[in-house]
């Protein structure tokens, strides 16, 4: 059983079996005490060893701190208040030793020191939890779209084209960097790679899975993108999974509809499914004395937070409305809040936190500084693109309605300085059939982030890629 099945289901009087490491070790005279962890839930399992155990003596000294072990025992009442039962062993065995260096003592680690160690940090309390979060929001992503028609559908990892037009990509190639073919004009001949041109790891599946809205109506991808970006903060990585549903027929109204819904369920399932996780996150950032380095230095309720998003209407507003509301309210920002700047986190915590106290979609903004395939409303100065902005972190989705006219696509293309040879397939849609479709995107580790309150992305993947690092 697991550590998880035994701390809520095992009843006192049966025996069973358990194998997990060891997180402590006490050795009194004639017993010991021992906690086990297997990565199933955030607390342990009390072990009480006597000393006429067989092998005890000889096991008990190689049960240093991250050895595995195997331990059949009778479940007992437990005498101490932190957990319901412990287990009495009647049989104990090492599997792996660990020795006395073993970098995980029971000691509090910094982040840096433990991602240095990321093939190890999975057995502490933080990532442990931060994994187990992860995937109940996986799973419940996956659960929404289903129930709600979508399909789950794989775009291409390697690409040709730029779905962002931003150009920060990482290229792929077989070329010999010592040997490259040479065009009569002296440039690198790309005829002559793997694919016969220049290709990409993809920033965004969203262009091929309006492809696939085109003939199965309601789709999503769900997998990692990449982006060459040179950052170091604490909400980049060279590598993240991106959620991205596309609808046909469908405006920006339904599309925002369909983020609100999702935001609710998706969080609402995760609050559920990882109670205890939660709890132990809520403890940590609202501790009045105690700041921790893993944890938002927002000391104010991540539950009622989380509650909120769940249970309250989200609010919807344009962008020009949203600047007025912003340079009515007196107060005085670090960004401007002049028509066609681009909104800033602290614009949209104000909006949500403070003004509306609640979710909000702010949506129709400037064409100026959004992507080529967003809508042209008819003022020809706005998109059809919303923005979901939530208390705490600021903007959590992006998304607009689609651009369904072929004039009007191509010289988008053309304004944003894109090719349009290399959009030929994407733009054929606006010829066969075309329709209104929306969609929107979702960094997923933005979004474990905003379940845990974590306040680096490189806690809420086990293997961050950023620049310079690709260790493990």
């Amino acid at each position: 059983m697991q550590c998880r099945q035994i701390l809520k289901e095992a009843e006192v009087g049966t025996s069973l079996e358990i194998s997990a490491w060891v997180t402590t070790r006490r050795k009194q005279k004639t017993f010991s005490f021992i906690e086990l962890n297997d990565g199933s839930c955030l607390k342990g399992l009390q072990v009480i060893i006597d000393s006429n155990v067989d092998g005890y003596e000889e096991n008990i000294a190689k049960a240093n701190t991250g050895a595995s072990v195997k331990i059949i025992g009778d479940v007992k009442a437990s005498q101490g208040k932190e957990q319901r039962i412990e287990l009495h062993a009647t049989s104990f065995e090492i599997i792996g030793e660990a020795p006395e260096d073993y970098p995980l003592q029971k000691k509090r680690q910094s982040p840096e020191f433990l991602r240095d160690i990321a093939h190890l940090r999975g057995r502490t309390k933080v990532m442990g939890m931060s994994t187990r979060v992860r995937s109940a929001a996986a799973q419940a992503i996956h659960s929404f779209f289903k129930d709600n028609g979508f399909y789950y559908i794989h775009t291409p990892i390697i690409t040709a084209s730029d779905t962002e037009g931003a150009g920060e990509m990482f290229q792929v190639t077989t070329l010999d960097p010592n040997n490259l073919p040479r065009t009569d004009k002296g440039d690198i001949d790309y005829t002559e790679d793997f694919f016969g041109r220049k290709t990409f790891l993809t920033v965004s599946g969203q262009l091929s899975a309006e492809t696939l809205a085109s003939g199965l109506s309601r789709v999503y991808t769900f997998g990692p993108t990449f982006r060459a970006e040179n950052s170091n903060t604490s909400r980049h990585a060279s590598e993240f999974w991106m959620i991205e549903p596309e609808m046909a027929f469908a405006d920006l109204q339904a599309n925002a509809d369909l983020s609100e819904k999702f935001l609710q369920t998706v969080i609402k399932e995760v609050m559920d499914t990882c109670q205890e996780d939660l709890e132990f996150c809520e403890q940590i950032i609202t501790h009045k004395k105690f700041k921790s380095p893993f944890f938002t230095n927002d000391k104010s309720s991540l539950l009622s937070t989380l509650e909120q998003v769940v249970t309250t209407p989200f609010q919807r507003i344009t962008y020009t409305e949203a600047i007025k509301l912003l340079n009515k309210s007196g107060k005085k920002f670090e960004h401007r809040t002049s028509w066609g700047d681009a909104l800033q986190t602290e614009h949209e915590r104000y909006l949500a936190e403070v003004l509306f106290k609640a979710p909000t979609i702010i949506s129709d903004y400037p064409a100026s500084f959004k992507s080529f395939y967003m809508y042209l409303n008819d003022d020809e100065r706005t998109v059809r693109a919303m923005d979901v902005i939530v208390p705490r972190i600021g903007e959590i989705i992006g998304g607009s309605q689609r651009e369904d006219r072929y004039d009007v696509l191509t010289e988008r293309i053309k304004h944003h300085g894109l090719d349009e040879k290399d959009y030929w397939w994407y733009t054929d849609l606006r010829k066969y059939g075309s329709v209104p479709h929306s969609g929107f995107g979702l960094g997923f580790e933005r979004l474990v982030m905003y379940l845990t309150g974590l306040s680096n992305i490189r806690d809420v993947i086990s293997f961050p890629r950023t620049p310079k690092h690709a260790d493990f």
